[in-house]
């Protein structure tokens, strides 16, 4: 007798076949993630180096204004005519500069306090070098605060680099400051024979805060610089450095012994100061622009090194989302069966491979029966002789 065997059809595997799909969406949003965020800490340190490089460009127009200031404040309390030539031109290129990037730096109102303060400066020598040497100084300290000001709005005083800080602090703060109180020094050595013999005491101790004011400062430039030269990874930044940097050392040594007044006179030598002064603020005017050539190298190698890092997340990011997006393809696409024509099941389906056998029942000592052994014959196959059977009942 043949038994045919149910046919049993294949329910498509959809559960099966999603879950590719939303593992890869799973893993891209942890990705996405990854990759906007470091795009965005990578473009917010680019925008505090492009805005390094704007309080750099400041400094470097505030540096002619502070050796102008200082020159026309010796010649004011000398009681010579004061050159406003100098201080003139150096106050219009700091303010083209500043109406330019000023609203950005946040340095705009400061600025124009400051600017009203330097045009209204006496061009001629005032009659009292007291009341002159007051009125400079009250100018050298807004000019001084604006240094401060333009380093902590464009955030070289946060800057993250070893060399690049400490070349920010010593040419933004430490040089200015030696500058000017190496100028007061002076001027407070040419008022001292002009006081009552009273006041020679207070003198004296000014001079001696003063002394400290300016060697401190030009102390701490040449202790940063001397970190930079000893301990940068560039290999250029010590010979550019080195020249100028020998010179400011050994101007700023002689002002130090020169303006340490006599044990028995408790006066200084006021042409050898005079002169030893002049030195220093020719080798601070010669390393300004060294030190913030060198500053801004440093910042420019760092935005090249921020652009490449932000095109290799890009780029990491593009292969990871193409990665999971064939992830997903590949467990979401159908398979092939590969079912021959003819057939309604696959390879390897349970009902092709049930067959239908012609069966005998067992004789009563349970041994098979005698004759042919039956035959297995698949589902849908017939013998020979059921195919020619319809003939021979015709016949």
């Amino acid at each position: 007798m043949t038994v045919p065997a149910s046919r049993v059809r294949r329910r498509p595997r959809t559960p099966g076949r999603l879950l590719p799909l939303l593992l890869a969406t799973a893993l891209l949003l942890p990705v996405a993630f990854l990759v906007v965020r470091g795009h965005q800490l990578v473009d917010a340190d680019r925008e505090l180096a492009e805005r390094e490089r704007l309080g750099v460009e400041y400094l470097r127009v505030l540096g002619p204004v502070t050796e102008a200031l200082v020159n026309a404040q010796t010649a004011a309390v000398a009681g010579r005519s004061v050159p406003r030539d100098a201080l003139d031109r150096a106050v219009e290129a700091a303010a083209a500069v500043d109406t330019r990037i000023g609203d950005e730096l946040r340095s705009t109102e400061r600025w124009a306090g400051l600017r009203a303060k330097l045009e209204g400066l006496p061009s001629r020598s005032l009659t009292d070098p007291e009341v002159a040497f007051t009125a400079y100084g009250e100018v050298t300290d807004l000019l001084l605060a604006l240094h401060g000001k333009i380093r902590e709005t464009s955030g070289l005083i946060r800057d993250p680099g070893s060399d690049s800080y400490f070349l920010q602090d010593g040419v933004g703060e430490e040089m200015p400051e030696a500058v000017v109180a190496a100028g007061r020094l002076v001027d407070l050595a040419v008022l001292m024979p002009q006081r009552p013999a009273a006041e020679q005491a207070r003198s004296l101790g000014q001079l001696a805060t003063l002394r400290f004011a300016a060697l401190q400062p030009a102390g701490d430039l040449v202790d940063d610089l001397q970190t930079v030269v000893e301990t940068s990874e560039s290999a250029g930044i010590g010979a550019d450095v080195l020249t100028p940097f020998d010179n400011y050392q050994r101007a700023v040594e002689a002002l130090a012994a020169l303006s340490q007044p006599d044990s028995r006179t408790q006066a200084v030598d006021l042409t050898k100061l005079t002169a030893a002064r002049s030195q220093a603020q020719t080798a601070a005017r010669e390393l300004q622009p060294v030190i913030l050539d060198e500053l801004d190298r440093l910042l420019r190698q760092r935005i090249d090194q921020l652009d490449r890092d932000d095109l290799l997340i890009l780029a990491a990011g593009g292969v990871a989302v193409l990665l999971l997006a064939a992830l997903g393809a590949s467990g979401w696409l159908p398979r092939r069966t590969g079912t021959p024509p003819g057939r309604d099941t696959a390879p390897g389906d349970p009902a092709e491979t049930t067959a239908a056998t012609r069966w005998e029942p067992p004789t009563r000592s349970g041994r098979p029966p005698a004759g042919p052994v039956p035959v297995l014959q698949p589902v849908g196959q017939s013998s020979e002789s059921d195919r020619w059977r319809p003939f021979d009942a015709a016949r």
